[in-house]
Parts: structure tokens; sequence; C-alpha cells
């Protein structure tokens, strides 16, 4: 009786350390946005400090999976959980890894003064950040339903991202601000950031459909729609 007990506080624990990993994640994304939009220095500086206190969260999940899946034997809807579980948490890695670099690349441009305003950035941010979170709700929740709501947000995301490289290629071609065309690689390459933590997010949301159902599509990034 004491190893099941054991047992089911094992797999609660997993789901309310990824719930946190998730909601850290969620919050370095906005943070970005701050940075990015408020020119609010202590947001940025927030997520790089933060950066490595996110990593042990992660090892810590990872290695609660790895022992369950090794030591327990889960039943099968529990093996589909830690399966799924393990699997996200590297999404949520990459997603955070893309925030912390979104906020060093900020914070060099901003201290350079050569950061320039791009519109699209504050919504970016926004939805990438909702994107994670309903991915990450419809996990935590068994919700298959929430998850599929996930897909669609992307688009947006994409068009978004086009935008802001649209403008990057207009304004190398006028060539008539050295400081704006000094800093469009590193902008462009933040646009980039948050259209793929749109692609993690998707492939967050199909191991969240996974774990209600069984069934996984490798949508997002390398998949198939």
């Amino acid at each position: 009786m004491k190893t099941r007990t054991e047992y089911l506080g094992q797999l609660d624990r997993l789901n309310e350390h990824l719930s946190r990993l998730g909601e850290a994640v969620v919050s370095d994304i906005n943070a970005t946005g701050r940075a990015l939009t408020q020119d609010d220095e202590g947001a940025g500086q927030g997520v790089i400090e933060s950066h490595s206190s996110t990593l042990r969260l992660k090892r810590s999940v990872e290695d609660e999976c790895l022992t369950l899946m090794l030591l327990q034997n889960p039943l099968a809807s529990d093996m589909r959980f830690v399966t799924a579980a393990f699997r996200a948490v590297s999404d949520l890695s990459r997603i955070d890894e893309t925030a912390f670099e979104i906020a060093e690349l900020n914070q060099e441009l901003r201290d350079e003064k050569i950061m320039p305003h791009i519109a699209q950035f504050g919504e970016l941010s926004a939805r990438a950040a909702d994107m994670v979170n309903q991915a990450m709700d419809a996990f935590i929740e068994v919700n298959a339903e929430e998850a599929e709501q996930v897909f669609a947000k992307d688009d947006r995301v994409d068009q978004l991202y086009d935008e802001v490289r649209k403008h990057i290629t207009d304004v190398l071609r006028q060539d008539n601000n050295e400081d704006a065309v000094m800093s469009a690689p590193e902008v462009l390459m933040m646009a980039k950031y948050y259209e793929r933590m749109g692609d993690h997010a998707q492939r967050i949301a199909d191991w969240a459909i996974f774990r209600a159902t069984g069934k996984y599509r490798g949508r997002g990034i390398g998949g198939s729609e």
C-alpha cells in the first residue's frame, strides 16, 4: 500500500513540477515582451537571472520521468503521461532558451543604443506566451479539445514574423539608417525566436493530445502538418 501511495505521489509531483515549469516559461516570454516594448530593463534581466533555476526545474522533471519509467513500471495511461511529460519538457526548455537569448540580444542592442522600435514584438510575445500557456493548461488538465485550439493560433504568429522580416528587408534596402541596418540581423533573429516558440507550443499541444488519447500526430517543428 505504501508503495502504491508513493507511486501516486510521484505522479502528482511530476504534474505539479511540470506545471511550475510551464508557468516559469510563460512568465519569461511575457518578460521579454516588456523588455522589448516598454524598455523594461529589469524584466529582461530577470529572464537572464532566472535561467539557471529554470534549468534546474527542467532537470528535476526529467529525473522524475526517468525514475517513474525505470523503477515504477507505470500502467499504460500513466506511461503516456510520463512519456509525454518527458518530451514536453524538452520543448519547454527550448522555448525558455530562446527567451533567454532574446533577453540577452535585447540587452546588447540596448547597451549599444541601436535597438529600433518593432511594433510587432508586443503582440508576438503575447501570442507566443498565450500558445504556450494554453498548451500547458491542456496538458495538465488532460484536455485534448483545448490542445487542438492551440494550432490555429500559430497562423497569426507566423504572419507577425513575416511582417517583421518584410520590415527588416525594407530597412536593408533603404540603407539610410546605419543603426537600424547594424541591428537588423539580431532583430530578425528575435522575431524568429518567437515564431519558433509557437512551433514548440504546437508540439506541447500534440503531447497533451497524446496524453489524453494515446494519439500523436507530430505537428509543430518538423511535423507533418
